[in-house]
């Protein structure tokens, strides 16, 4: 090997190891549980379409999992990571309060979550403080507005709740989530971005957990009582 050969290789690997780190890492396959979340956020996207105004993170609430679990996903897919929180869902879709979710429902008074894409808009101060409004895009979610279904902080959302109840506290249909957690959601999710919740049940090596409970959508029938009919789910 001459001198110049030599002097090429030793150019070429210093210009590889002065590389940042995050170069190499955003080559490597995304595995897992992540892989199908990127997935279900470009479908949901594209079925949002234009509607959805900044497209850079989405979030998806997966309620087929426990609440102890960090269930809440917030997909960035311009950097194809994924980073996991707490969040709770209503009181009225877990009337036992053992931490899973049973019903959703779009009804006002039901105090229960509803499933399917949200656009979230402009923060404002309420009841928990600075809130993140939503508005529900599909016919399961549509009347998020009216029922004033939104993402806020709660203290009963912290994570150390779980460790003294093992589960997390319950709001009214809501996204609550811990302050500090939910200081993310102000920046990430805020102004236009969408939000997808639905009983996926995945888990962190991407297989699927079956809830050992039922989940239905609560609906109100002709006569004005509320129905029970089998949760349905896009994915």
């Amino acid at each position: 090997m001459n001198r110049r050969t030599l002097l090429k290789s030793g150019i070429a690997a210093g210009t590889a190891l002065a590389l940042p780190p995050r170069v190499f890492a955003q080559v490597n396959p995304v595995a897992g549980r992540d892989r199908k979340l990127i997935t279900i956020a470009r479908e949901e996207l594209a079925r949002a379409g234009a509607g959805v105004w900044r497209r850079d993170i989405v979030a998806i609430a997966d309620f087929g999992l426990h609440s102890a679990l960090p269930r809440f996903h917030f997909v960035d897919l311009d950097n194809q990571r994924v980073e996991s929180f707490h969040v709770s869902h209503g009181d009225g879709s877990d009337r036992e309060h053992d931490g899973w979710l049973k019903r959703f429902s779009n009804e006002e008074g039901s105090h229960c979550t509803s499933r399917g894409a949200y656009l979230t808009r402009s923060w404002y101060v309420g009841k928990f403080g600075t809130s993140i409004r939503l508005d529900g895009l599909d016919a399961t979610n549509s009347n998020a507005m009216p029922r004033a279904i939104v993402m806020h902080q709660a203290e009963y959302a912290r994570p150390e709740h779980i460790g003294t109840y093992g589960r997390l506290g319950r709001s009214n249909g809501c996204f609550a989530m811990g302050p500090e957690q939910f200081d993310r959601a102000l920046i990430d999710l805020a102004g236009g971005r969408l939000l997808y919740a639905d009983s996926l049940g995945l888990t962190e090596d991407g297989s699927r957990l079956v809830p050992p409970i039922a989940q239905v959508d609560l609906v109100r029938g002709e006569s004005g009582f509320p129905l029970e009919r089998p949760r349905a789910s896009a994915y």
